[in-house]
């Protein structure tokens, strides 16, 4: 049996309400089709507007094997290219961010202009013609101040992702905030299992104590039922609708993103270990409300956020191996916000950063425990584990089908 028929088999015969089998797990060529069938062809969260202020600024990022370069062109627009030379595939951006005026490959000096022509490559006969030779485009969207990339020949249509999400975010002025703070963790662990452990609060009251100080465990907020139902849900939403923020749950029909606005506990503004905000500042000089609570909103397979009246907090997930996966942590205030007038960095990161390595462990000693011979899959809670039960539903609705397409996935051809 071929990998492809066995996580096929597995799929189907799996037990419903139940964790995956070990292999999706574990399993390096289980893996291999996760990034082959899900994280080269579906819209993946690369960063930020603001991270890139001026013509020339570019950050990197690395999806598996394809190395990717973000920036900012002469037209103030933002593009990605496959970050490898058209002559003999040298990496041209090492540094994880900087700015330039053109990309330089540091091999034999072939140097792109922003919009990816080829503008000079010494000595390479009368024939050679630098039209054919520009960098390979990576598809870029953004909205919201959000940038997303897809590595997909033909990637799907961004706009229902755009038409959900930017009503939500757009009085938030992500657009012009800055990144205060950046951090990346390496869990040890299997991608599916930092998603499934941040898809449920049933951990939170014996693991997150910095958190539960404003968090609510309530499965309301972290699961899928909507939460309607939940009076104080639906007074938190009448109340900052009124005030012009969209707040009601909201998920796409596919189920691989959502928005929410939920009400903090004790009528806290941000994450802190006092409920206070963190910075004096709010994200948008143009708010009026108070106590607007934290607008969540995750797409599947590469982020979740948390966006305060004060600050953002930002999550990127990035698979490295089968048992190893990359969180990075960004931290967004008032592009003119001060540190040490407006805003202490230990306040604003304190929460997040103890919750990050709390969830570090939980999932470590999840994937060790998965590694077990005599791992089974369990059941999950059904009051608790919904928002678990609805990814990995996610995940193997998403690629059941593509189990069935023999068409490997091939580089976006150049317009």
């Amino acid at each position: 049996m071929n990998v492809r028929n066995e996580m096929l088999n597995l799929i189907r015969t799996r037990k419903s309400g139940h964790a995956l089998p070990q292999p999706f797990y574990t399993d390096l060529d289980f893996f291999n089709l996760d990034m082959e069938l899900i994280w080269y062809r579906d819209w993946l969260f690369a960063g930020h507007n603001c991270e890139l202020p001026k013509t020339g600024s570019y950050f990197t990022l690395q999806i598996g094997s394809y190395p990717v370069v973000v920036l900012r062109d002469k037209e103030g627009e933002i593009r990605a290219f496959h970050n490898s030379c058209r002559h003999r595939g040298s990496r041209i951006c090492a540094q994880e961010k900087g700015t330039t005026p053109k990309l330089v490959c540091p091999y034999h000096q072939w140097t792109y202009n922003l919009d990816g022509k080829l503008a000079f490559a010494r000595q390479m006969g009368a024939d050679f013609d630098p039209n054919e030779h520009a960098l390979k485009p990576v598809a870029c969207e953004t909205a919201g101040g959000y940038i997303f990339i897809n590595l997909a020949v033909e990637p799907v249509d961004f706009a229902p992702f755009r038409a959900l999400m930017a009503p939500y975010f757009t009085p938030h002025n992500l657009v012009d905030a800055k990144v205060a703070h950046e951090s990346t963790i390496i869990e040890k662990g299997n991608w599916k299992l930092v998603w499934e452990n941040n898809r449920e609060c049933y951990h939170c009251a014996g693991s997150h104590p910095e958190l539960c100080k404003t968090y609510s465990e309530s499965p309301n907020v972290t699961g899928v039922s909507g939460g309607g139902e939940d009076p104080d849900m639906a007074a938190h939403w009448q109340r900052c609708e009124a005030a012009g923020l969209p707040s009601r749950f909201n998920m796409h029909d596919s189920g691989q993103f959502r928005a929410i606005r939920a009400p903090l506990l004790r009528d806290a503004d941000s994450y802190t270990m006092t409920g206070r905000s963190a910075v004096q500042r709010n994200l948008s000089d143009a708010f009026r409300a108070e106590r607007i609570g934290a607008l969540m909103m995750f797409h599947y397979p590469s982020t979740w956020n948390h966006v305060l009246i004060d600050h953002a907090v930002t999550f990127r997930v990035t698979p490295i191996g089968p048992n190893e996966t990359a969180v990075t942590t960004k931290w967004l205030v008032h592009k003119d916000a001060v540190e040490g007038v407006d805003y202490q960095r230990d306040e604003l990161t304190h929460v997040w950063n103890q919750t990050n390595d709390q969830d570090r462990r939980i999932v470590e000693e999840n994937a060790f425990g998965i590694r077990s011979p005599a791992y089974e899959p369990g059941p999950y809670s059904e009051l608790q584990e919904g928002g678990v039960l609805q990814f990995v539903n996610w995940y193997t609705n998403y690629i059941e089908p593509r189990l069935l397409d023999a068409e490997p996935n091939r580089l976006r051809k150049i317009a």
